[in-house]
């Protein structure tokens, strides 16, 4: 089973990368929820948390998706905000870069 969820994921991730809304990013984050809640335990590669950030990166190659998901992951930021920097550390966690650093000054507006 654990096979087929990043294959799931990711098929999932394509068929929505063309019109991507705060609520698919919402939805792939719950994957990281104890994480971001907690700060435990280190989301690793692979792990259903890391299948979500990969499928996120997916999503995030063109442009307009990418800009999207920045101001998406910055709203989280703000909304949890004392725990800000775990979101902040999920891509470098899973081994992804979304094409944008998340920082609190981010202007997503000026993402490529």
């Amino acid at each position: 089973m654990t096979g087929v969820l990043p294959l799931l994921l990711l098929s999932w991730a394509v068929a929505v990368a063309a019109d991507v809304d705060c609520a698919t990013v919402t939805g792939f984050l719950s994957a990281c929820s104890t994480f971001i809640n907690y700060g435990t335990p280190d989301p690793l590669p692979g792990s259903p948390c890391c299948d979500s950030m990969v499928s996120l990166d997916v999503i995030a190659e063109s442009g307009n998706n990418r800009r999207c998901i920045c101001q998406c992951l910055m709203a989280l930021i703000n909304n949890y905000n004392p725990n800000a920097t775990v979101i902040a550390t999920l891509p470098g966690f899973c081994g992804v870069s979304l094409g944008f650093v998340l920082d609190p000054n981010t202007d997503c507006s000026l993402v490529p």
